[in-house]
């Protein structure tokens, strides 16, 4: 069998394609963030259990830039405008707030960082299942919920 030319990540696409559905269907586009991720970049206020959600929706942040690397834009927390960057591998869904449709992001397997990032848990992160060498990730049960 022969290998299949490389193909770079699907998940900028994926959150550049969501955003501007849930956008263009008058909803709030949120991000579920997973704060621990190296290079991820918000208020240490805004973060609860190494999550964080932040909503990008344009009347909410300025300068938006989604690129193949990275979620970037300014936005106000608690009254002090804050740079925000989140690492596309950090993040682990995008949905509309007012219906909770959208998508959650499996982590990628063939990338560096996630080879990198799976033996390293946080130090609270006490449900996560043991690494026992095999070659499938583990199962997650969804993590998404309504935030009011």
């Amino acid at each position: 069998m022969t290998d299949a030319p490389r193909m770079s990540s699907h998940r900028p696409y994926l959150l550049r394609a969501l955003y501007e559905w849930i956008s263009d269907n008058d909803m709030t586009p949120h991000l579920l963030v997973d704060a621990t991720q190296p290079g991820v970049r918000v208020p240490a206020h805004t973060i609860n259990d190494g999550k964080v959600v932040l909503n990008i929706a344009a009347r909410a942040v300025a300068h938006l830039d989604m690129d193949n690397d990275a979620v970037a834009f300014t936005a106000r927390f608690g009254g002090v405008s804050h740079a925000v960057i989140v690492p596309v591998g950090a993040v682990l869904a995008i949905y509309a707030r007012e219906t909770g449709q959208g998508m959650a992001l499996p982590p990628e397997e063939d990338t560096p960082a996630a080879a990198e990032d799976a033996p390293t848990p946080s130090p609270n992160d006490d449900d996560t299942p043991p690494d026992d060498g095999g070659n499938e990730p583990p199962k997650r049960g969804g993590h998404l919920r309504i935030v009011k």
